[in-house]
């Protein structure tokens, strides 16, 4: 059967009528979801659980999809298959770095990481993120534009060790990232040291920890205090000629800390600012609600 040209017109004014109401709805649902990537996996923490755990509080709070680049290496030395490729964050929106990967010192493997933010990918870095890849003198101040100083520029915030598990009182400052989020008193959790804040770092929360005085101090002076230590244990920072947003935090040891709500809340909440999805008011923009 032949149609005649109005007939034809008719029918391709529906169809694009149709394509455009598929495509505003999309946009109204926010059905395109945020890529998350989740590198995971290295010393000292239960990675295992803990990536599943940020998989799905992420993925709960939001219109995402959180793929996890897991390693089940317990070392320091742990490296990702992914990071072998220069265009390694392709695809994805964000990236979470939660690997604890402190002797890991191949310069090339390490710029081949930093080069994706550089060029504007986002980031979010948890935790041991802040002491891997680093090497030289890192225990002492790093020089801006140092050859050791990559990875801390990134994250804006060099920490080199910490103390021993015990609660950290954690206060917010106000910011969009925190408003609404209550002060609160984690469990036994570590406080990571503060060496040096790069400029563009913008704090948003400071931990302070008492550490009481071990049998020793006590039985030498029965009447010691406990000793008081105070850090950045979150904060924001610009990385690179494009100003790339990140996101971190040093909270996160436990798998019941990471499973906190208020530990989520705070997660997804750096992680929708990285990727511009966090309105003043400090709620989900629109285009990533579920």
């Amino acid at each position: 059967m032949k149609l005649s040209l109005p007939w034809l017109l008719s029918i391709a004014v529906l169809s694009l009528l149709g394509s455009s109401v598929a495509t505003a709805e999309e946009a109204a649902t926010g059905s395109s979801p945020l890529k998350v990537l989740l590198v995971a996996g290295g010393c000292c923490h239960d990675y295992e659980t803990q990536s599943k755990l940020l998989k799905e509080g992420i993925e709960s709070r939001m219109n995402a999809e959180v793929t996890v680049a897991f390693n089940p290496d317990h070392t320091t030395r742990a490296t990702f298959e992914i990071y072998e490729s220069d265009d390694w964050a392709e695809g994805y929106d964000v990236v979470v770095h939660d690997e604890c990967s402190a002797d890991v010192t191949d310069k090339a493997y390490v710029q081949r990481i930093l080069a994706a933010h550089r060029n504007g990918t986002p980031a979010v870095n948890l935790h041991c993120a802040m002491h891997s890849y680093r090497w030289g003198d890192f225990r002492d101040p790093v020089e801006p534009g140092a050859d050791n100083a990559g990875w801390y520029e990134m994250i804006g915030l060099q920490s080199t060790g910490h103390g021993p598990k015990f609660p950290i009182e954690v206060n917010f400052t106000e910011n969009p990232i925190t408003r609404g989020l209550e002060n609160w008193t984690t469990i036994n959790e570590e406080l990571y040291n503060n060496v040096r804040v790069f400029d563009g770092t913008t704090a948003l929360a400071s931990g302070k920890q008492t550490v009481p005085p071990n049998k020793a101090q006590l039985k030498k002076n029965p009447d010691a205090k406990g000793k008081v230590a105070e850090s950045v244990v979150v904060w924001t920072s610009e990385y690179g000629p494009n100003k790339t947003k990140i996101f971190s935090t040093t909270l996160g040891h436990q798998n019941e800390t990471v499973a906190d709500a208020r530990y989520m809340d705070l997660v997804v909440r750096g992680l929708l600012w990285s990727t511009g999805n966090l309105t003043k008011e400090g709620e989900p923009a629109a285009a990533v609600l579920k």
